[in-house]
């Protein structure tokens, strides 16, 4: 079996183009801060979507990890219904 090097994420790894693997690291890490932060909180999905007046079907795809539906501004819109901020940092020496 041949051994794998990856590029530093799956995206890069699948080739997005540059500016699509980084916007779909930022949206996975989003996703990823609010589903933990509902499990931190033993929060239902009714509860969830309530909070951020959406429908349970959608928390369901935002459980599910359907990156394609959720853009960067409603993931930080939803973090911050949960009194969790989001800091960005630009570094030109990383990949986002």
């Amino acid at each position: 079996m041949k051994n794998h090097v990856t590029k530093g994420s799956i995206f890069d790894d699948l080739g997005f183009e540059h500016a699509e693997a980084a916007s779909l690291k930022i949206r996975s890490a989003l996703m990823k801060a609010i589903v933990e932060e509902m499990i931190k909180r033993k929060l239902s999905q009714a509860n969830v979507a309530k909070l951020f007046d959406v429908t349970q079907p959608r928390i369901s795809d935002l459980k599910r990890g359907k990156i394609q539906l959720f853009t960067i501004d409603a993931l930080v819109n939803m973090l911050g219904k949960l009194d969790i901020p989001v800091a960005i940092i630009i570094d030109n020496r990383i990949a986002a």
